[in-house]
């Protein structure tokens, strides 16, 4: 989608760019005690650390964090400037709940990252990859369903 939209001079305005707070830095190696999260009570398919896509997400929200700290960001002015690194990406939808996670997210807008760390994230998930099954999002039936992508035959 993104080469179309660049293409046609669209502007894309991409939703959860810290990835349902995989990418907040909450969620972190080594901690016993998992965060008490509603997000966990209401979807523990995409957020129950125990799970196995869980872990590979954690895993690599890990490699990203190390990243973050050796590029001097925090994980999610690293996260934030990625998707706005996008030339079809017009802004972002940051979504905080609280003055703490908007205060974390300011300034992000003015962090470039430059060719080597974006090609360190390539590396960590490459592009186009979903590790989890649970956080592809809405199939629509129109990609999903085959006889929705055809032509009705024609009958003799």
């Amino acid at each position: 989608m993104l080469p179309v939209a660049e293409r046609y001079g669209l502007g894309v305005l991409p939703w959860s760019p810290l990835a349902g707070g995989w990418l907040s830095g909450r969620y972190r190696k080594g901690d016993t005690a998992h965060p008490v999260s509603s997000r966990l009570e209401r979807q523990p398919h995409r957020h129950d650390p125990e799970l196995a896509a869980n872990k590979r997400k954690r895993e690599a929200a890990e490699q990203l964090a190390e990243l973050a700290d050796e590029a001097g960001l925090s994980l999610i002015h690293l996260s934030l400037a990625f998707v706005l690194e996008h030339p079809a990406v017009s802004t972002v939808i940051i979504g905080p709940r609280t003055q703490e996670h908007l205060t974390s997210q300011l300034g992000a807008v003015d962090v470039r990252l430059s060719r080597d760390v974006l090609d360190r994230i390539d590396e960590i998930v490459p592009p186009g990859t979903t590790i989890s099954p649970a956080d592809e999002g809405y199939q629509p039936p129109s990609l999903t369903d085959p006889a929705a992508r055809r032509r009705p035959a024609v009958r003799d």
